[in-house]
């Protein structure tokens, strides 16, 4: 591994991510992990939700690793995707409208200026009134995977709901063992709009923002006839993110995932902010 290292950090509704271009190959699969966790950690090094590698690709524009802050490569991340799309437009990757390979399959997507509208994979396994047991606070439980699993909770105000509390324990619960699931806590006002706090798996802890989890929870409140697309989600980070929802022979075909990205800045990673870390020091002690 060449050292500094570029890289730009970018938000998307405050969900933020290092983006780096490894088409070269500078950084190896079997270093990814590593540099991971040491990137992510807040106030000694970088900070992030994630990490995105941009990599090369025989058959879209552009290929892309990403992990979350603990490690652990995961197929999708709604605003991420986002903020890598308008990474390749403004380094010159890829045109304004592209397409990149990811393990959850090929992701098409338009950037235009900040705002990046990005097609999701189609969503899996749908259940409404999921069969597990419910906390007394809870109005339904509700679980679809949009390329990363989800469960959507609709309670009565997420502003005040204890959020870690019951993402962890939805999170490490058996039914979704061993890879665990992302926790939604959602309520929809009269006119669709939805409001809504995640807890991610990987992160361990709640995110300002989760694009697949915005997805899952408009898709959820859609066939529940509680919402019509296009969908507004407002984030923990008071950001909206618009899903469009495309139905055919009433099955989910085409998502649409559409809302503004943030260019922080661009900077080099020295050796330093990793040479001393530690395994048992939390990525997110902040």
């Amino acid at each position: 591994m060449d050292w500094p290292i570029e890289f730009w950090k970018m938000n998307g509704s405050g969900n933020d991510f290092i983006i780096i271009d490894n088409r070269r190959g500078n950084i190896k699969e079997e270093e990814m992990p590593w540099f991971v966790k040491t990137a992510c950690r807040r106030r000694t090094s970088v900070g992030a939700d994630g990490v995105i590698f941009v990599e090369k690709s025989d058959k879209y524009d552009f290929a892309w690793r990403y992990f979350n802050a603990d490690g652990g490569e995961v197929e999708m991340c709604g605003n991420g995707s986002r903020c890598v799309c308008r990474f390749a437009y403004l380094k010159g990757i890829a045109g304004p409208t592209m397409t990149f390979e990811s393990l959850a399959g090929p992701i098409t997507a338009e950037v235009k200026g900040r705002m990046v509208k990005v097609l999701m994979p189609e969503p899996t396994g749908l259940q409404l009134d999921l069969d597990m047991e419910k906390r007394p606070e809870w109005k339904c439980v509700d679980y679809v995977n949009t390329g990363v699993p989800h469960v959507v909770v609709t309670v009565e105000n997420p502003k005040e709901f204890p959020v870690t509390e019951h993402g962890k324990w939805i999170r490490y619960h058996k039914k979704f063992q061993p890879d665990g699931t992302n926790a939604n806590f959602i309520s929809i006002h009269k006119d669709g709009r939805i409001l809504i706090r995640t807890y991610e798996r990987g992160v361990e802890g709640e995110t300002l923002a989760c694009g697949t989890g915005a997805v899952a929870s408009a898709l959820v409140a859609s066939e529940r006839g509680l919402a019509r697309s296009p969908v507004e989600v407002k984030t923990a980070g008071g950001e909206v993110l618009i899903i469009h929802l495309e139905k055919n022979a009433g099955e989910y075909q085409r998502l649409w995932l559409e809302g503004s990205t943030c260019l922080v800045y661009k900077a080099e990673l020295n050796r330093e902010a990793v040479e001393n870390f530690k395994e048992e020091t939390s990525y997110n002690e902040h």
